[in-house]
């Protein structure tokens, strides 16, 4: 899933050394996406450290909550006047500077790394490998790649709304759109045993997916391509779509709408996710004026996810 803007830069492999220094979290919350893109962006492109991570996460109530983590103390003063230059005195004002303790962070982030039940698929990281039951299929994503590794309500209910499609149809094309860790075409791969493609607007999670892939005995069935929207004539080679999962936002999601619905096949269905409840009508709307239908609607962890179906 793409829920979240950001910019992973190296800390990833940071992460992955043990034990690690003590780490610097900055945090803050501004009102609106457009701000928080904003913000990364400006960050990205002006500090000079390599080992720095920010990501903006859309929390209920439409807040944006904007986290960076330093792998070295940060420079606190270029901090501050970035992001007041991105979105005002007052947001830098809020700015919160902390300490986060030296410890084994893949321990520790595997120590809080649950197993999550969705179905039929349950998402573990390599400590719980052996203990999947025979009867579920069992999709593996490290710890250290904390974005779209099954715990978000959203990822949850793609599972769940895959889950049901796939007990009742076998789709003969599959499309993950926005892919992230590429937990969905992972799962849709290992329940069907035929070839996913998958897409993302980001290279990193190009690469993630592919390797999750690997580990997960489906990299010869899952063919990850770096692409924006349908924009790739991939899309065309690879369909139409019997199916087509879209774990995003809102806003690109409504925007997308009329490009997916010339891609999918006669009838076929189509799960949306990245949607806060009071965001879900004005997809359905989006969709249905492009010729789907609503199957059905759940909510999990405030996150709503959509199944819908051509007509």
């Amino acid at each position: 899933m793409s829920d979240a803007v950001s910019d992973f830069s190296n800390l990833d492999q940071a992460v992955m050394s043990s034990p690690s220094p003590a780490a610097t979290q900055a945090t803050f919350a501004v009102g609106d996406e457009r701000t928080a893109s904003r913000i990364v962006d400006a960050i990205t492109e002006s500090y000079p450290d390599p080992d720095m991570a920010i990501a903006a996460f859309e929390a209920p109530g439409g807040r944006w909550d904007v986290t960076m983590h330093f792998a070295e103390p940060p420079d606190r003063d270029l901090i501050h006047t970035l992001v007041s230059g991105a979105a005002g005195e007052a947001v830098a004002q809020s700015l919160v500077f902390s300490t986060v303790e030296a410890k084994d962070w893949v321990k520790a982030s595997l120590a809080d790394l649950v197993p999550v039940s969705a179905g039929r698929y349950i998402v573990h990281g390599s400590h719980d490998r052996d203990r999947i039951p025979p009867n579920k299929i069992g999709i593996e994503i490290e710890a250290a790649l904390a974005f779209g590794t099954g715990h978000h309500g959203t990822t949850r209910g793609c599972l769940f709304l895959l889950d049901r499609v796939l007990s009742q149809r076998t789709p003969r094309r599959v499309l993950d759109l926005g892919t992230g860790t590429g937990v969905l075409a992972i799962a849709a791969a290992k329940t069907l045993q035929r070839p996913i493609f998958a897409s993302d607007i980001d290279q990193k999670s190009v690469q993630v997916a592919r390797e999750n892939a690997r580990l997960n005995g489906a990299g010869n069935l899952v063919e990850v391509a770096h692409a924006t929207g349908f924009h790739s004539p991939r899309f065309a080679a690879n369909g139409p779509f019997g199916l087509v999962l879209a774990n995003i936002l809102a806003n690109p999601l409504r925007k997308l709408a009329p490009a997916m619905a010339t891609h999918l096949a006669p009838h076929a269905f189509v799960i949306l996710s990245g949607l806060l409840p009071h965001q879900a009508n004005s997809v359905v709307a989006a969709y249905s004026g492009a010729g789907l239908k609503l199957l059905r609607r759940i909510q999990i962890e405030g996150w709503s996810s959509l199944l819908m179906q051509k007509r």
